[in-house]
Order: structure tokens, then C-alpha cells, then sequence
């Protein structure tokens, strides 16, 4: 009997330890800053975050079939006023939600230029959420990776703000519109 019992309270040590190594491994991404991350854009080009360094960043997920879509006009609005100050808005389209964006990559471009003269970066179809997450969305999304807050991406036109130093800031609702006071607030400050 107390073999027996010693082995379980060794089993049960074991299996922990084994739990939180691969959890650990599971949650931390090794990576610094958004500037660690290279992806690819909707012309499967590689777009290198390092790229951004001394900007500040807005990361949106985006989707064109979707009652939100609209807000493409105010994010082109917002980065065509303040781009030539330091600012960039990065977008992310995902079929995450509702499957409102099942187009190619070609299609999304084409998209968003003919409907909203989207100019600022795009890049290719990610997950922003589940099992398949994009490992920028697990850096956005985890505070083990972006040191700030654990969050989840509610829905398309989850905004995230990205400070000149490349870390995360705030983390903003999807149904709040770019031109909102606290995005202004925080461009300029």
C-alpha cells in the first residue's frame, strides 16, 4: 500500500512538471516586440515589422463582408492623416468570424481598393483566434508574450495599438471607430 502510494504521489509530480513545461512552451513565444515578426502580404511579399521600428502601429483584424466593413473608409481616413507622423495601421483579414472573408488574397486587394482606396499595408488571411492562431495574434493576444494584458479577439476590427518602442499599448473594442477620441488621443500624443 504504500508503494502504491508513493508511486502516485510521483506520478502525480511527474505529470505536473510535464504540464507546465509544455503549457510554458505553449504560451511564450520568445519574441521581444511586434518588430520580432515577419508575414506575408497580400502580393505574398514579406513584410518585416522591423520595418515599423519608431512608428506607432494599429493592428486590425479586417473582414469585407462583414457590418463593420465600413470601417475600412475611416481606417484609410485616419492613416492618410497621420502616416506622414510616424503612424501605421496594418491589416490582418481573417474568416474567423462568420466566414465574412472568404475571399483570395487577389480579391481581398481588389476589394479593398476598389471599395475603400485602402492603401496602408495589408497582409495575407491569418487565424486570429483557435487552435491555428497566427503567432502575431498569440504575441497581441497573451500577456506571457506582449507583457500588457491577456485579451481575445471579439470580432473583425479588433484594433491593437502598437507603441513606438514596438510593444503593445491598448487593445481597442471592434465596434469602436477608428476616428474614435482615444485612438486620436493616443496618435498624438
Amino acid at each position: 500500500m504504500k508503494y502504491i502510494l508513493l508511486l502516485v504521489v510521483v506520478l502525480t509530480l511527474v505529470g505536473f512538471n510535464y504540464y507546465k513545461k509544455t503549457k510554458n512552451k505553449k504560451a511564450a513565444l520568445g519574441v521581444s516586440s511586434i518588430y520580432d515578426f515577419k508575414v506575408k502580404d497580400l502580393q505574398n511579399k514579406e513584410f518585416d515589422f522591423s520595418s515599423l521600428k519608431g512608428k506607432k502601429i494599429m493592428i486590425v483584424n479586417t473582414a469585407s463582408k462583414c457590418g463593420l466593413t465600413p470601417q475600412y473608409e475611416g481606417l484609410q481616413k485616419l492613416y492618410e492623416t497621420y502616416k506622414d507622423d510616424g503612424f501605421v495601421i496594418v491589416g490582418f483579414p481573417s474568416n474567423d468570424f462568420l466566414f465574412q472573408e472568404p475571399g483570395t488574397a487577389d480579391e481581398i486587394a481588389s476589394f479593398c481598393q476598389l471599395n475603400y482606396g485602402v492603401t496602408f499595408p495589408m497582409m495575407q488571411k491569418v487565424k486570429v483566434k483557435g487552435s491555428k492562431q497566427h503567432p502575431v495574434y498569440q504575441y497581441l493576444t497573451k500577456k506571457v508574450n506582449n507583457g500588457l494584458q491577456d485579451s481575445k479577439v471579439k470580432w473583425n476590427f479588433q484594433k491593437y495599438l502598437i507603441n513606438r518602442e514596438g510593444a503593445l499599448e491598448m487593445v481597442i473594442s471592434p465596434k469602436t471607430k477608428p476616428n474614435d477620441a482615444a485612438i486620436i488621443s493616443w496618435i498624438e500624443k
